[in-house]
C-alpha cells in the first residue's frame, strides 16, 4: 500500500507473535537465511564477551531499522507516536491484492442498495395506493406527502444512532443491526391497514438507511487499501443510485405491497453475507485485539509474502470536545460538515422536482419513464466515477462536477425564466406539495433544453458530488472520533435534505422558479471555490497519511 515502512517503535520484547504463517518467495527466504545466521553470528560473539551481545545486537538492529524509524520520526512528533492509528501496511511497499475485500465491500455496499430501494419506493408505491381499494390505506396529498419526505426524519436520527454504534459495537456489527430495521419497516408497510402503519414502516426504513448511509462507507474504506479505496467507497453511491432504479422497475409490474417484500430481501441477503465477513483489522487493533486483525487482514488481502503484524498506537479514548481546538480534528469536521450541505444546497432535490414536469413537456406521455431515464443516467455515470476515481482523484472530479452543475443549473433557471408563466397544479409524489410555475404554453424546443441541462445536471452531480462526499467522511477523520464526526456529517446531510425539500416550495414563491435554480447555481459556484481551497487530494494515501496531512505533519 505505501513505499514507507510501518516496523513498530517499541522493543521486540513487547510485540506479541502472530499465530498465522506466511510463505517466503525464494528471495525472501534468502534474506531469512541472512538474518539466522546473523543472529548466530550475534550469539557466538556473546559467549566470550559478556554484555557484548547487547551491545553488538541493539547496534545492529538499530542500523537495520534506522530508515524505518527515521521516516516514521520525520512524520511524528512524540505526541504524535501516542496517538497514531494503527498502520496497515506490509512491509517493504508491496501491495496487497486480496480478493476477498471485493465480496466484503459488496456485503456491506447491500446496505445502501437497501437505503436506495427506501429512497426511490415511494415514487411508484403513492401512485399505486392511490388506486388501491378499501381496507388498504388511502393517500391524500398531504399524507403522500409526509410518506415520501419522512425517511429523513428516520435517518437522520439513524446517522445520530449510527455514529454511536459505530464506536462502540464496531462496523460489523453495526451492518448486521441496521438490517433489522430494514427488514422490519417494509414487513410493516406490507402489513399496513391504516396510514400511521404506513409512516411507521417509512420511519424505520428511514432509520436504516441514516445507519446504513454511515457505517457502509467507513467499513469499506477501513477494509480497503489504497490503490482500490475510491473505486470500493464510489460503490456506496452507485448502490444507492442501482436501488432506486431497481424500485422503479420493480414498481411497473407491482403494486406496494409486493414492491415492500421485494425491498425486504438486500437488507436479508445482506445479513446474511455479513456474518460471514470479518471486522474491519483497523477497529479490532483499536480494541487491541491483534490476532483476529490479523486473521481478519489474512481473509481480506490474502496471505501475502513478507506481512508481518501491524504495530499499534495507544487506546483511544474517544471523542472530547476539547479536541476540536486539535487541526487534526477541526479540519476534517469543517470539511466533511461543509461537504454535506453544499451537496444538498447543490439543487439536486430541486432538478429531481422537476424531472416528470420537464418530461411532459417535451412530450414524453409515461411519467414513469422520466424516473427511468434519471435512473439509469445515476447509475451510469455513478458506474463512471467509481471506476476513474483512483485514477483522476477526488478533487478534479469534484470540481469538474461542480462546474458541469453551476452551467446546468444556470441553464435551467435560463428556462423557466424564459417560459415564465401562469401556475399549476403539478407536483412531484416524492416532496411536500410545491407550487410548480409550469407555463401554459411551453416551447417544445426549450423544454428540449431544459431536458438536456438537466441530464448534463445529473452526469455531473453523480460523476462528484454524489458519491464523493461520502466517500471523503469515510476517509478524512481520526479512528478516535469517527463515530462522532461521521455522525455530525451524516446528521448535517439528512437535516439539509429535509430542510431544503420541505422549504423548496416556499423558495420557489420567494424567489420564483429560476431564481431558485441561479441561487443553486451560486451554492455550487461556492462549492467549487471550498474544494479547490479546502480540500485535500485522498487517491493513494493510507488513512494514516490523510490523518497526518490534517496534524501538519
Amino acid at each position: 500500500m505505501s513505499s514507507s515502512s510501518s516496523l513498530p517503535l517499541e522493543s521486540e520484547a513487547s510485540i506479541p507473535s502472530a499465530n498465522i504463517q506466511y510463505p517466503l518467495s525464494g528471495a525472501e527466504d534468502h534474506v531469512h537465511r541472512g538474518r539466522e545466521r546473523s543472529r548466530q553470528s550475534r550469539s557466538s560473539l556473546s559467549v566470550g564477551c559478556p554484555g557484548l551481545r547487547g551491545r553488538c545486537w541493539q547496534h545492529s538492529r538499530d542500523a537495520s531499522r534506522k530508515p524505518a524509524k527515521q521516516a516514521l520520526i520525520a512524520d511524528m512528533t512524540p505526541e504524535d507516536q501516542e496517538e497514531t492509528q494503527p498502520l496497515l501496511r506490509p512491509p517493504g511497499g508491496s501491495a496487497p491484492r486480496g480478493r476477498l475485500v471485493f465480496l466484503a465491500a459488496f456485503a456491506a455496499a447491500l446496505g445502501p442498495l437497501s437505503f436506495g430501494f427506501a429512497l426511490g419506493y415511494s415514487s411508484p408505491a403513492i401512485p399505486s395506493l392511490r388506486r388501491a381499494a378499501p381496507p388498504a390505506p388511502h393517500l391524500d396529498e398531504d399524507a403522500a406527502s409526509w410518506f415520501g419526505a419522512i425517511v429523513t426524519l428516520g435517518a437522520a436520527a439513524g446517522g445520530v444512532l449510527g455514529g454511536w454504534l459505530l464506536d462502540r459495537a464496531g462496523r460489523k456489527l453495526s451492518l448486521l443491526l441496521c438490517a433489522l430495521p430494514f427488514v422490519t419497516g417494509f414487513a410493516v408497510i406490507t402489513a399496513a391497514q391504516n396510514l400511521w402503519m404506513l409512516l411507521g414502516g417509512r420511519l424505520l426504513t428511514g432509520l436504516a438507511c441514516g445507519i446504513a448511509s454511515l457505517v457502509a462507507p467507513v467499513y469499506i474504506s477501513e477494509i480497503a487499501y489504497p490503490e482500490v479505496r475510491g473505486l470500493l467507497g464510489s460503490c456506496v453511491q452507485l448502490m444507492v443510485v442501482t436501488g432506486i432504479l431497481l424500485a422503479y422497475l420493480a414498481g411497473w409490474v407491482l403494486e406496494w405491497r409486493w414492491l415492500a417484500v421485494l425491498g425486504c430481501v438486500p437488507p436479508s441477503f445482506m445479513l446474511l453475507l455479513m456474518c460471514f465477513m470479518p471486522e474491519t483489522p483497523r477497529f479490532l487493533l483499536s480494541q487491541h485485539k491483534r490476532q483476529e486483525a490479523m486473521a481478519a487482514m489474512q481473509f481480506l488481502w490474502g496471505s501475502a509474502p513478507g506481512w508481518e503484524e501491524p504495530p499499534t498506537g495507544a487506546e483511544h479514548q474517544g471523542f472530547h470536545v476539547a479536541q476540536l481546538r486539535c487541526p487534526g480534528i477541526y479540519k476534517p469536521f469543517i470539511i466533511g460538515i461543509s461537504l454535506m450541505a453544499f451537496q444538498q444546497l447543490s439543487g439536486v432535490n430541486a432538478v429531481m422536482f422537476y424531472a416528470e414536469t420537464i418530461f411532459e413537456e417535451a412530450k414524453f406521455k409515461d411519467s414513469s419513464l422520466a424516473s427511468v431515464v434519471v435512473g439509469v443516467i445515476q447509475v451510469l455515470f455513478t458506474a463512471t466515477a467509481a471506476l476513474i476515481m483512483d485514477r483522476a482523484g477526488r478533487r478534479l472530479l469534484l470540481t469538474l462536477s461542480g462546474v458541469v452543475m453551476v452551467f446546468s443549473t444556470s441553464a435551467f433557471g435560463a428556462y423557466f425564466k424564459l417560459t415564465e408563466g401562469g401556475p399549476s397544479n403539478s407536483s412531484h409524489v416524492d416532496l411536500p406539495a410545491p407550487v410548480s410555475m409550469e407555463p401554459a404554453d411551453t416551447n417544445v424546443g426549450l423544454a428540449w433544453l431544459a431536458v438536456g441541462s438537466m441530464c448534463l445536471f445529473i452526469a455531473g452531480f453523480a460523476v462528484g458530488w454524489g458519491p464523493i462526499p461520502w466517500l471523503l467522511m469515510s476517509e478524512i477523520f481520526p479512528l478516535h472520533v469517527k463515530g462522532v464526526a461521521t455522525g455530525v456529517c451524516v446528521l448535517t446531510n439528512w437535516f439539509m435534505a429535509f430542510l431544503v425539500t420541505k422549504e423548496f416550495s416556499s423558495l420557489m414563491e420567494v424567489l420564483r422558479p429560476y431564481g431558485a435554480f441561479w441561487l443553486a447555481s451560486a451554492f455550487c459556484i461556492f462549492g467549487v471555490l471550498f474544494t479547490l481551497a479546502c480540500v485535500p487530494e485522498t487517491k493513494g494515501k493510507t488513512l494514516e497519511q490523510i490523518t497526518a496531512h490534517f496534524e501538519g505533519r
